[in-house]
């Protein structure tokens, strides 16, 4: 991979049919005569299911089927969905409660499945959907994110899903009585509704004994081990697809209830069966993102380096536990505790609490986001309290020397920490921000620069399996385990196949999203597609191309044959052949066993992205609005792969991050309602709200892999979070404002401007 490794510009060969509208979406490519599925929800948060009677919409025209929670039993279907569980602090195991695919005997929040209707069409299902006569004895809603009496789940009474520790509590208890300052800071990180392009959905069809599903996922292997076990079913007799995704961001990568349901019915009536969420429908059933509070703490020595670090986190779970074998709020948060500080006496503490409402899990990021913004708005807050240099302060505490083993076992295996800074510094101008700041004073405007650095590691199976075809025309197919959902992977494995092999980029071809094309995948999460990917292609590669130069060999008879990037040629002789012509020649020989090639290979560790980003706000105090006026990312993503498609990712985790930051928030009022259930209420963030974003890079490569990646996915929302947080907290110090927290809503910023009394006049 010579020139592409050399970062050479990849054009985006998926734009033409996603621009002109011939992307084939899980909607759009539903079997004909597929029926149309529609689930009856319940409208309140908590209550018992006092009266559920179908019978009237089983009579409704156009309905096939319905089913409540009983019904789907009758038809042999296990009701219970996995939910990761965490071991507690004190050895014993966190709570496990039962998620049902259709609620039976209590709905524990608003949109709860409770039946289904399958019928004809949308409208058919709908009217049948008003016929069923649901009634719930209605209870408080739980919501407070504290343990409390009154118990969502048996199995947790005071609805303490866990209490989970990291790092060394006595160590870090000794550092901070050692200490010469101590600052401490409440984090408050808010609810986020993901809100993907294109809304959750899927269809399924049973035929001949086996099920086909079809849905809009991160990966097809976790969906099709999940509907094996809960239908019943022998894996071999499940099939999962997924077409082309409009946005995943994590909350597309879990098992969902109405995936379970839609393949039962499938199978029930013989017919294939199709659901589409609308978008109100997945607000209040998609899994939310973010939603807890931490109280920080931060102890310095004399000379103002960090000697110790505790963190107390209560996270809101929702109703239901996370589907991650690691939860999110609480071992994912561990893996990047300290950031890019040398910190060996740190401890966190993470309690889970049950609410009545939707389940929390991964958004871009999982974890690390959550870890990294309460680090760095700590270390702000700290350069405020103790009048240092927010640049020089976390300078004095970076890694120096790798590899560097955290206090929770990471291997953070290469970086370069203040060179990242360095520019970072340069490229954001802060040396003239102060002119920028008085100019907007004369402006009457409250102008603030915020800093944060960050790291993250990829996360997910570290094993992945590549699988290269050499085709008839001339071409290649590529088989991987990854899932794009809109990333660019095709364009990346291509040239990655095409530039390895000679062979034209037109005629290599990529399937994904086939669970039965490719045996096992890890799917699309934690940044780990091209790092963990890519090192599979280009082990495959690299075995392809030994094996032809072997047959090649005994073909010549000669010694030495060997590939130059284009095609094989034998020294001292004229001989030479591309891949494909090679290809020929092995297909009319009979060796079959040349034209398919697999390989497995498994990441020897973690990569470690991380970067600097600094973000300039400039707020109105007579209206409490702001604008994201500068923002300036340096990275360090290890080797490039693609240019332009990591700036892309940048650039998307960065508006994610300044989404969270200033716009979006999840709001249920006390009876457990949604609040802002549609675009009407909740503020997604648009393109005239961010600036032209300036991108830079400071790559360290990795040792971890053969690429030398770190992965880049979720890097700018990891980073975005703390600039922006610290930019508005920059600007309303300079009006008296000693505390801020997301969103920064004009609302917010004005009421804040308001209780310290700033004349904005």
């Amino acid at each position: 991979m010579e020139k592409f490794g050399k970062s050479q510009p990849a054009g985006r060969r998926e734009d033409l049919r996603f621009l002109t509208g011939k992307g084939q979406y899980v909607d759009d490519i539903a079997p004909a005569g597929a029926l149309h599925a529609i689930f009856l929800r319940s409208m309140v948060a908590h209550g018992e299911i006092t009266a559920l009677d179908l019978s009237a919409a089983r009579e409704m025209p156009g309905v096939h089927l319905v089913l409540d929670a009983a019904g789907l039993e009758a038809l042999g279907v296990e009701l219970g969905m996995k939910g990761a569980r965490l071991k507690n602090a004190d050895g014993t195991m966190g709570a496990g409660p039962e998620r049902p695919v259709l609620a039976r005997d209590r709905v524990r929040h608003v949109g709860e499945a409770v039946a289904v209707i399958v019928a004809e069409t949308v409208a058919q299902a709908k009217d049948a959907a008003e016929a069923i006569v649901l009634d719930i004895d209605e209870a408080p809603a739980i919501l407070a994110m504290t343990p409390g009496s009154n118990a969502i789940h048996p199995e947790a009474p005071c609805n303490l899903a866990y209490d989970w520790e990291a790092g060394n509590a006595a160590t870090t208890d000794a550092a901070f009585a050692a200490a010469a300052h101590h600052v401490s800071l409440e984090v408050i990180h808010n609810r986020i509704i993901v809100n993907a392009m294109e809304p959750r959905g899927a269809w399924a069809d049973w035929a001949d004994g086996r099920l086909h599903f079809c849905v809009n996922g991160q990966g097809v292997w976790n969906q099709k081990g999940e509907l094996a076990r809960m239908l019943n079913l022998p894996r071999e007799a499940v099939r999962v697809t997924n077409p082309d995704v409009g946005g995943g961001f994590g909350m597309k990568a879990m098992t969902y209830p109405e995936y379970v349901v839609i393949a039962a019915a499938s199978r029930a009536l013989v017919r294939p069966v199709r659901w589409i969420s609308e978008r109100t429908e997945g607000m209040l059933t998609d899994n939310a993102g973010r939603d807890l509070v931490a109280q920080a703490e931060l102890a310095f020595d004399a000379d103002l380096k960090i000697t110790g670090y505790r963190v107390n986190l209560v996270s809101n779970l929702g109703a239901y536990n996370s589907q991650f074998a690691q939860p999110i709020q609480s071992e994912l948060f561990s893996k990047v505790l300290t950031g890019v500080y040398d910190i060996q006496a740190a401890h966190m503490r993470a309690v889970g609490v049950y609410t009545n409402t939707t389940p929390v899990d991964a958004y871009r990021g999982a974890g690390r986001p959550e870890a990294i913004l309460t680090l760095e708005r700590v270390v702000d807050e700290a350069a405020r309290v103790l009048r240092a240099d927010p640049f020089d302060l976390r300078s004095r505490s970076f890694i120096k020397s790798f590899p560097y083993k955290t206090v929770v076992g990471e291997l953070i295996d290469v970086g370069d920490f203040d060179r990242v800074l360095a520019r970072a510094k340069v490229e954001g101008d802060v040396a003239g921000f102060a002119a920028r700041q008085a100019e907007a004073r004369v402006r009457g405007k409250l102008r603030g620069l915020g800093l944060a650095t960050y790291i993250e590691c990829i996360l997910g199976d570290a094993t992945e399996t590549a699988r290269l075809t050499l085709d008839a025309d001339g071409g290649a197919t590529l088989y991987v385990g990854t899932q794009s959902n809109g990333q660019g992977h095709e364009t990346v494995y291509a040239r990655m196949v095409s530039e390895q092999t000679g062979i034209d980029l037109d005629k290599v071809r990529i399937i994904q999203g086939d669970s039965d094309a490719i045996a096992t995948g890890g799917g699309t999460g934690g940044s780990r597609s091209v790092t963990v990917q890519g090192t599979a292609t280009r082990a495959t590669v690299q075995t392809v191309l030994a094996a032809f130069r072997d047959f090649l060999s005994d073909e010549w008879q000669v010694a030495g044959v060997e590939f130059d990037g284009l095609a094989f040629g034998a020294p001292g002789t004229n001989l030479r052949l591309t891949l494909a012509e090679a290809a020929e020649i092995a297909r009319n020989r009979g060796r079959t066993d040349l034209l398919d090639t697999s390989r497995k290979t498994t990441l020897d560790g973690r990569s470690f992205p991380n970067g600097a980003h600094i973000a300039e706000v400039e707020i109105d105090p007579q209206t409490g609005a702001l604008t994201l006026d500068r923002y300036t990312v340096v990275d360090d993503f290890g080797t490039l792969i693609a240019p332009e498609l990591a700036v892309g990712q940048v650039h998307g985790g960065v508006a994610q991050g300044f989404g969270q930051a200033v716009t979006e928030v999840g709001v249920y009022d006390a009876q457990g309602q949604l609040l802002t259930a549609s675009f009407m209420d909740y503020a997604m963030p648009r393109a005239d709200d961010l600036p032209m974003f300036h991108f830079a890079t400071e790559p360290v490569p990795s040792i971890m892999n053969p690429l030398g990646m770190k992965g880049c996915g979720e890097a700018g929302t990891v980073g975005a979070l703390g600039a922006v947080s610290n930019a508005v907290r920059d600007a309303l110090a300079q009006a008296g404002v000693d505390r801020v927290d997301m969103p920064f809503t004009p609302l917010r910023i004005w009421t804040l401007l308001e209780e310290a009394g700033y004349d904005a006049h």
